[in-house]
């Protein structure tokens, strides 16, 4: 005999389900790729509450009434300049939860239902990953792209409202090897340009394979050392100065980047201090309540972002293109 689901209230069971899941959900876009879950276990998701854009103050210049002074001497209170702010766009992204009415009929009774729907928010997952990862390589001029590497690491790309031309500071290093091939002096003189010899050095190198497996043929068996919560995070990676180096099969891949504009033969210098995600606070992996339209026989959701890539400081971040084996 076939079991009495009359009572059920789908529509209450589908949106509990899939409101408990958002944490997990997040979670488990985040740990799918090496950026994302470094900027996950940096703490590099920050939440605002709104406002037409996300502004984010840049400090441009020194303060010119540090000096010193001796007894009486007036101090300066001079009124300063050297700040400016860059003001980033709300992007949107989206992924639908779809179940029809057959496979409702299918999936009678409430284990089997929420079986079923954790089934689809497991795709949803990998989709939504894939998408993070396509809009945060690419240079944004795709319709409703997000901020990526491709143009907020980069010597010339206007961003946030800024534009290099006006704004010296508002670069990012750039090394073009031009079809050269990596070498160990090629990432020595990125790093030491991007730490400008203090402290605020990178501290994550992300490349592709084939960049990845010849820097991992140039160094010396006993220095090929990981980092050991980025393994444990599940991703192989190598040391450079510290900071781990990974790669991403989606870096330079023309067949999962196909319609996005991004770097050819990169490898990002990094620093969790001047690159993060700006989240919404009420629209951050928010699903929507399930709705049946009047001509199908079935009910969507859909799981909202609203948020963008930013940085404060583009000469803290850098990269080389244009790399070969």
């Amino acid at each position: 005999m076939a079991a009495d689901t009359s009572s059920l209230n789908y529509d209450s069971l589908l949106a509990t389900t899939l409101y408990n899941y958002r944490n997990t959900l997040e979670d488990n876009v985040f740990q799918a790729r090496p950026m994302l879950n470094w900027l996950k276990s940096k703490n590099r998701i920050k939440t605002y509450t709104g406002g037409a854009r996300i502004v984010i103050p840049i400090i441009e210049g020194s303060n010119s009434t540090a000096g010193t002074y001796s007894m009486y001497d007036t101090l300066s209170t001079a009124p300063q300049d050297g700040m400016t702010a860059a003001e980033y766009l709300w992007r949107q992204a989206a992924v639908s939860v779809a179940i029809a009415g057959l496979e409702e009929a299918q999936n009678n009774g409430k284990e089997a239902i929420i079986d079923l729907l954790e089934a689809k928010v497991m795709q949803a997952e990998e989709s939504l990953s894939d998408l993070l990862v396509k809009q945060f390589l690419g240079n944004g001029t795709t319709t409703n792209a997000w901020n990526g590497l491709a143009n907020i690491v980069d010597s010339g790309i206007a961003l946030g409202g800024l534009d290099v031309s006006n704004h010296a500071t508002w670069a990012s290093v750039e090394t073009d090897l031009s079809s050269g091939p990596l070498t160990i002096a090629a990432m020595s003189a990125a790093w030491n340009d991007v730490a400008q010899g203090g402290t605020d050095t990178p501290d994550f190198i992300l490349t592709s394979q084939d960049l990845w497996e010849k820097y991992e043929s140039l160094l010396q068996p006993q220095l090929r050392y990981s980092d050991p919560a980025t393994a444990d995070a599940g991703f192989v990676n190598l040391l450079y100065r510290g900071a781990p180096v990974t790669w991403d099969v989606a870096v330079d891949n023309s067949s999962f980047l196909s319609g996005y504009t991004y770097d050819s033969g990169p490898v990002y210098f990094l620093n969790s201090k001047h690159l993060w995600i700006a989240r919404h606070s009420q629209k951050w992996f928010t699903n929507t309540s399930f709705q049946r339209p009047t001509n199908q026989d079935a009910r969507y959701a859909q799981i909202l972002c609203y948020g963008n890539l930013v940085t404060n400081s583009r000469r803290r971040l850098g990269k080389i293109t244009g790399a070969t084996v």
